[in-house]
């Protein structure tokens, strides 16, 4: 990428059909994404559901890309590859085949319609922040101040956030 690029951090999770091959086909369709580099990819956690039951255990993960894309171009990308995966928007926090959350974008804070960037739930979110952890440990909320390490440490639940496997699942790791 020639042209100016920002790091910007995406969630990845899914807990409906085979789980794994959801989060592995995300990666692959972002590393096809003109204008868009994936440079770290967390472990990947099993996590217990939030929304209403019931529901399957989810994957989940996180990814540093660097992008040229402005952050409302990127998030269109991101709810692409969640419909090309069979996503439906049937209300927050229900079960889904594939999830893609734009975490951070640089160091950025925007709040304009269908776009807020830090995430509004991010510190909130233990299977978010402790794959965010992984690779953004010394990123700072640029809301709250925090760094992510701090945020995680304060979510911080081994029974609802475990380690799915040590190694990474990822084709052509970064």
């Amino acid at each position: 990428m020639g042209t100016r690029t920002v790091a910007a951090y995406v969630s990845i999770g899914s807990n409906l059909g085979h789980r794994s091959a959801h989060l592995i086909a995300a990666v692959t369709a972002l590393r096809a994404l003109p204008g868009v580099e994936i440079d770290a990819a967390s472990r990947v956690y099993e996590t217990d559901p939030v929304g209403p039951p019931p529901q399957e255990r989810y994957l989940n993960a996180a990814l540093r890309v660097r992008t040229s894309l402005p952050p409302r171009r990127l998030l269109r990308a991101l709810l692409e590859i969640e419909r090309a995966r069979g996503r439906r928007r049937a209300g927050r926090d229900g079960p889904r085949t594939l999830d893609l959350d734009l975490l951070l974008y640089g160091d950025r804070v925007i709040d304009e319609p269908g776009l807020r960037v830090p995430h509004p739930r991010l510190h909130e979110r233990a299977f978010v922040l402790e794959p965010l952890c992984e690779i953004a440990g010394s990123v700072l909320h640029p809301v709250l101040g925090e760094r992510v390490e701090d945020l995680a440490r304060k979510m911080r639940d081994p029974q609802a956030v475990r380690l799915w496997t040590e190694e990474e699942i990822w084709p052509s790791s970064p």
